[in-house]
């Protein structure tokens, strides 16, 4: 009974490879479609996503610390991870300057933060740009060199 099954299946994939071989199998396309949908054939607009599209603006290239985790602040030097979780733990912000003023911050701390401001933005909260609403594991893993 096994060698049977095999030997159908080796036979069918065989058929179908030599199908698509010859050209019988193809691809459809709206094109194609379009003789049998006649006047009802509708294309859909380009859908443009607006959180991608604030992405490419200049605010894409700071850090919004309303809406980022804390991988995010690993790309300058000094704030990752503990001036990122603490940044991310005491969110929202109504200010860039008032991550100055998180409890606990050493001077050091401070200094790191005030050097890096240029680097951040503000906007309002929203969970469309924190995937897996976790700020601090977003499941995105990298190595660090």
């Amino acid at each position: 009974m096994r060698s049977f099954v095999r030997r159908f299946c080796l036979i069918g994939l065989a058929v179908v490879s030599c199908l698509g071989f010859m050209g019988w199998l193809q691809p459809v396309s709206a094109a194609d479609l379009s003789w049998q949908a006649g006047s009802t054939l509708v294309l859909a607009t380009t859908y443009r996503n607006p959180i991608d599209a604030k992405l490419e603006t200049a605010f894409g290239q700071k850090i919004d610390v309303n809406n980022t985790n804390v991988l995010a602040f690993s790309q300058f030097k000094g704030l990752y991870p503990t001036i990122a979780g603490k940044v991310v733990q005491n969110a929202p912000y109504n200010s860039v300057e008032e991550v100055l003023q998180i409890d606990g911050l050493t001077d050091q701390q401070k200094r790191t933060l005030q050097d890096n401001l240029d680097n951040f933005t503000i906007t309002d909260p929203d969970p469309s740009l924190v995937g897996g609403q976790d700020r601090y594991n977003p499941g995105v893993y990298r190595t660090f060199r």
